[in-house]
């Protein structure tokens, strides 16, 4: 696909077509073609900058009674290599990347990576084109769409995120985590973490790393909060 037939398909009109041209120029077909200036690197730091802002301002505003944590993790969730690369795929992003050989043939137009990473650099070159105006009209109606599916599915979220959330609009606390019990030797250490929310245990779980049965711990108090409620339904 030739950039203006992504740009069509995007609905944008550049003023320097140039700078979509180095948005989409991967490293390593510079490596290989001689007249190509610049890869989109530079691009990309860019946009990932005007995105991280973007984003969180359009939470704020979004969400004026969200708290800061939970603005943080859903902008984690948004901003994720993953999330972004579905955008670019549903613009087709991939099919107009000028790549290198190798990179082309190993699927560098399907990588989460890649896409991502070009993403990135669209929005950098459209910051660059039109200012922040322009990059916010593109982004808005993909970022609402996003953070609907985001809250519509919590396994995008971790499950010590989650239970936070859960804990301080079900019981006005915070999950407190505490070792409880560490067995085996120092080389193959087995942790044993147990969740408290005031002062009712709700989940325990077991690691190789405190953060490990922590996060297990959690999984742990999600399954059983989940099957009270079935029950008392």
């Amino acid at each position: 696909m030739a950039p203006d037939e992504f740009a069509r398909k995007a609905g944008l009109a550049f003023r320097d077509p140039e700078l979509l041209w180095r948005a989409l120029t991967h490293r390593s077909y510079l490596n290989e073609h001689t007249d190509a200036l610049e890869d989109n690197e530079r691009l990309e730091f860019l946009g990932d900058a005007a995105l991280d802002f973007l984003s969180a301002a359009w939470l704020y505003r979004r969400f004026p009674e969200m708290d800061e944590g939970k603005m943080t993790r859903l902008r984690s969730a948004l901003v994720r290599t993953e999330q972004l690369a579905i955008f670019a795929r549903e613009l087709d992003l991939g099919d107009a990347l000028r790549l290198g050989r190798g990179e082309e043939a190993s699927g560098g137009r399907t990588r989460s990576a890649l896409l991502c990473g070009a993403f990135e650099a669209v929005l950098g070159a459209l910051y660059l084109d039109q200012g922040i105006q322009a990059v916010e009209v593109f982004l808005e109606p993909r970022i609402r769409a996003a953070v609907e599916a985001i809250l519509d599915d919590d396994s995008q979220i971790d499950p010590r995120s989650l239970l936070q959330i859960w804990a301080q609009a079900e019981r006005g606390a915070t999950p407190r985590y505490r070792t409880v019990g560490a067995r085996g030797p120092d080389h193959a250490r087995e942790f044993v973490v147990e969740v408290t929310v005031g002062a009712e245990a709700i989940g325990r779980g077991e690691g190789h790393s405190k953060q490990e049965a922590a996060h297990q711990a959690a999984a742990d108090a999600l399954t059983r909060i989940q099957q009270a409620s079935g029950a008392e339904s």
